[in-house]
């Protein structure tokens, strides 16, 4: 279990290259201190042993950030390995990176400082697609400011702020963000319907709410699981997004491609 104040579980299955970005750019991070940890499960072969993950990992723990890997299978769906990430994390804040975006050197410190700042259960950097960086969609670019403390809300798809979620498409934060000339030295924190892809909790608030847990509610083949766990903690704790974002999608194709239930329809907020 961790001694530091920050756990980095990072869920893969299949993707070497893309993993050995992530992690490459963990470790260009200013904050420092924090613990990897990481479940993998490919079925032919553990991403560990190729060259540029097992390269990044020694990188990591040369520059002294303790790192932990795990072939875990088989494959229950991604919230039990979501559930089992956050059983092996012993730090109060645990930031749930997928394997597939890449961070700019300032993020997980502006996530850490927010999140102790606002006391809130979760801080969400969403990721950017870069290659829409020329699609402009002004109808998607709606923002609401927390203009005071982070509150305790309730968000769900009956309700209207579930459209917050279209400034996350494609890279409408981008645009948002540039246009407002929003930086990591005066951020901004925003309110949002979920965030996928970056998202930092208060460890201890996300496990009140019972976690990941409810993988045993659902079918292997599932989504939205994240979504999900991030509606309860935001009814109970409150939960924004931090702008300026700086975190980018990799577009490749998905590892779940069947989504047979979606979490947030199928499970509801009532934990």
């Amino acid at each position: 279990m961790s001694g530091h104040g920050l756990d980095v579980l990072i869920p893969t299955v299949g993707r070497p290259a893309a993993l050995a970005v992530a992690l490459t750019s963990l470790v260009g991070q200013t904050a420092g201190g924090f613990r990897v940890v990481v479940a993998d499960q490919s079925e032919d072969d553990e991403v560990f042993s190729h060259g540029e993950c097992a390269t990044a990992l020694r990188v990591l723990h040369a520059r002294g950030h303790e790192v932990e890997t795990h072939a875990h299978r088989p494959r229950l769906g991604v919230a039990e390995q979501r559930d089992f990430l956050l059983s092996r994390a012993g730090a109060p804040a645990v930031l749930f990176l997928d394997d597939d975006v890449l961070l700019e050197p300032e993020v997980v410190a502006a996530m850490s400082s927010a999140l102790a700042e606002e006391g809130c259960g979760f801080v969400g950097c969403a990721v950017i697609g870069l290659s829409h960086r020329g699609d402009e969609r002004p109808h998607e670019q709606e923002v609401e400011f927390w203009d005071g403390p982070v509150r305790p809300e309730r968000v769900d798809p009956s309700t209207r702020a579930w459209r917050r979620h279209l400034l996350h498409n494609a890279a409408n934060l981008y645009h948002v963000q540039r246009r407002l000339g929003v930086t990591f030295e005066q951020p901004r924190l925003y309110r949002v319907a979920w965030v996928g892809g970056c998202v930092l909790y208060d460890r201890a608030k996300l496990e009140t709410v019972g976690g990941f847990s409810f993988w045993r509610e659902l079918p292997r083949h599932h989504a939205g699981e994240d979504v999900l766990a991030q509606m309860r903690v935001m009814e109970r704790y409150g939960g924004c997004g931090l702008m300026p974002s700086g975190v980018y999608h990799q577009e490749l194709p998905t590892t779940i491609p069947r989504r047979d239930v979606d979490a947030p329809h199928a499970l509801g907020l009532e934990a």
